[in-house]
C-alpha cells in the first residue's frame, strides 16, 4: 500500500465538471494498493495517517496530527502511484492491484479512516478532477 499524504487548505474532487467531495483544512491522500495488502496494512495505514505530525504547533513546528487541529481528509484512490517507468517509457502498471480487488480495500481504508476523522472519498476507477491546494506545500509518501 502506498499513499501520498498533502496538507491542504482546501481541495475537492469532481467528476463530469459535478462537484462529488470536497474539504477545507486537512489532508489529500492519493492511495494506492498492491499484491499483499490486506486488512492488517489498512488498519496500520489509517493510524499512521491519523497521527502523523505534519501540522505546525504554536511555535510553528510541525508537532501536531490531523487529530489535533481537526478538518477532514479526503481520499482519492490512484492506481498509477504503482506505475514503474524503469525500463521504456511507458509505465507499466503490473504492481497495482486490480480494480476488483482494490475497491474493496479502498473502501475499507476510508471505512477505517472514518474511525478518526470524517473522510471523504472520490469515486473509484472514475475519471476524476482533483482541485488540492496545498498547505506549505507539505507532501509525505508512506508505504507499508
Amino acid at each position: 500500500m502506498k499513499v501520498v499524504v498533502q496538507r491542504s487548505k482546501y481541495s475537492k474532487v469532481s467528476v463530469n465538471n459535478k462537484l462529488v467531495n470536497e474539504i477545507d483544512k486537512g489532508l489529500v491522500l492519493l492511495v494506492g494498493f498492491t499484491q499483499g495488502d490486506n486488512q492488517e496494512t489498512i488498519t496500520k495505514m489509517a493510524r499512521k495517517i491519523a497521527k502523523l505530525r505534519i501540522f505546525d504547533d504554536e511555535a510553528g513546528v510541525m508537532n501536531k496530527s490531523i487529530l489535533d487541529v481537526g478538518g477532514s481528509i479526503l481520499s482519492i484512490s490512484q492506481f498509477t502511484l504503482y506505475g514503474d517507468a524503469t525500463s521504456g517509457n511507458r509505465p507499466s502498471y503490473i504492481k497495482a492491484l486490480n480494480g476488483h480487488d482494490a475497491i474493496h480495500l479502498y473502501e475499507s481504508f476510508n471505512a477505517e479512516l472514518n474511525k478518526y476523522v470524517e473522510t471523504k472519498p472520490g469515486i473509484f476507477g472514475a475519471d476524476m478532477e482533483v482541485a488540492i491546494l496545498n498547505d506549505g506545500p507539505v507532501t509525505i509518501i508512506l508505504e507499508m
